[in-house]
Order: C-alpha cells, then structure tokens, then sequence
C-alpha cells in the first residue's frame, strides 16, 4: 500500500480553539502523521499565517458565546471526523451561562456534521478541595462542583453521545515552556499554602495524551489527566524561582491546613497507558 492510500484512509482532525494546547496538538498530530488534514480555529487574524506555515488549514471565527464567522468557513470546519475543544472557559459568576452556551452552539453544528469522535478539554477545578485524593465520579452533577458552569458544559456534551464518541478531559494545571508557576508568586511574602499538593500537567504530555487517545480511539469516558507526582507548592515554588534566579516567596504556617485535593489519573492509565515525559512537576521543562 503506498502513502497515498494511507493518507486516505486517516482521518480528518479539528482543533476548535488552537491556541496554547491546541497549536501544539497539532504540531504532534502533524508530526505523528495519523491525520489527512489537521485544520484550527483562532479567533486572531494574525494567526493564520503561523497556522498555514505550520501545516494547519486555519480559520478564522468567534465564539461569543455564539458561533460567528463565515458560513462556509465554518461547515468547512465541521466537515471533519474527530472533534478537538480546547476553548479556555469563561466562569466569573457574572457570566456562569457563556461557557455552556458556548458549547450550546457548537452542538448545534456537530449535529449538522459527519464528526463521530469528539474530545472535549475539561478542567480539575470542577472539583473541590475534598481533602483527599479525587476521582472522576467525585464529580458528575454542577451542584457537587466548585466550577458548576463547566461542569454543565460537560454534560451538554455528554447528552450528544450515542452515534458520537464523547471523552471528556479534566486537565490539571497546564505548565512548561514560558507558563512557570515560580513566575506568578516570586517575591510574595507569608504565604500558607506551603503544604498543598500540586496538580500540574506539563504541555507536551498533556498534548501526548490526546494524541495518545486518538491514535487508540475516543471512548465514552471521563478522565483526569495530570502528572502522577504530586510536590508541594513550597517545593514547586521555590525550585522555579531557583531554576531563573528569581526571588522566592516566603511561607508562614497557617492556624488551620489549608484544604487541599490530590488528582488521580489511575483511570486514564488504564485506558490509555502513557509514559510521561515529565511524570515530576520538579522536573517540568520551561524557557524563561
């Protein structure tokens, strides 16, 4: 069989939102070569030419919460097999509707398309601070959560499975490359939240991951995805701040443990066994 009829064969990906994840998604869908095409959506014009010199098709459209661009730009888009959201969610408390109507409105146009494998990025905010170490079932409904809105988007998507494939990732804290956590705390003082845990995931397993899942195929599943290492913030924060000789914060002890949740991923290895490139959220690789 020559490349040409492999290439026919592979299916067509779309990264809804093909930003900070999603671009580098791409970048290893492109360079795993399972895809006949990869296209990205970005809702900034200067992108488009990064895009095309990547070997993304891209497109240009808003999602405020409504999807708005060209029609056929859009179906274009959607004419595609498998579905990647990466959309960073909006959830003050002023807009706790946007991120679901959000997605509201991209159902309305998966309905409308040949996508049959959808893969939605979540977030491990959805669960509260339970002093202990979480699982998925720990959250299912908006009311068992501290971000209900997402959790809402979530099960808008769910609702849709049955003819579609549906995985939903809760991705943990998404660092590397210029996202260092030493750099948003450096110089504070007396802070008492030296003993929480952690729960990073680095962006080049968080992107491996979902390459991972869609190589094997989407599966009607909930899963976390984070490194399974989990330091303290104390530990974290002062090896970065070290790493790019910043200053390092200082801790005072708190009257009361801070509450704190320790993110399992035992599910998604069972699934979908990875090794990570930074199982050690010491060890994360950034670019100062």
């Amino acid at each position: 069989m020559n490349n040409k009829d492999t290439k026919i064969e592979k299916k067509r990906i779309s990264i809804l939102g093909c930003g900070w994840l999603g671009f580098t998604l791409a970048q290893r869908l492109l360079a795993d070569d399972i895809s006949s095409i990869i296209k990205g959506s970005t809702t900034s014009a200067d992108k488009i030419e990064q895009f095309r010199n990547a070997g993304i098709k891209p497109f240009l459209f808003n999602l405020n919460p409504e999807l708005a661009g060209e029609t056929s730009q859009i179906t274009s888009f959607f004419d595609t097999d498998i579905l990647v959201i990466s959309i960073p969610p909006r959830l003050s408390k002023n807009e706790e509707d946007f991120h679901p109507r959000q997605i509201k409105s991209v159902i309305a146009h998966i309905n409308q398309s040949p996508i049959r494998e959808i893969v939605f990025v979540s977030s491990t905010s959805i669960y509260p601070d339970l002093n202990r170490v979480v699982v998925e079932n720990d959250v299912i409904n908006p009311e068992e959560s501290s971000s209900p809105a997402l959790v809402k988007a979530e099960n808008l998507l769910l609702s849709i499975r049955g003819e579609r494939k549906v995985s939903i990732l809760r991705h943990a804290g998404l660092l590397g490359y210029n996202r260092i956590p030493g750099k948003y705390v450096r110089g504070q003082k007396d802070m008492t939240t030296a003993s929480i845990p952690v729960n990073y995931i680095h962006r080049d397993d968080a992107a491996g991951i979902i390459s991972t899942i869609l190589k094997k195929g989407v599966v009607d599943e909930t899963f976390n995805v984070v490194a399974p290492l989990h330091p303290t913030r104390r530990e974290v924060y002062e090896k970065s701040c070290a790493e790019f000789n910043w200053e390092a914060p200082t801790f005072s002890e708190p009257e009361i443990r801070p509450d704190f949740k320790i993110i399992s991923a035992e599910k998604l290895n069972k699934f979908y066994p990875y090794t990570f490139q930074y199982p050690d959220p010491l060890l994360f690789y950034y670019e100062a």
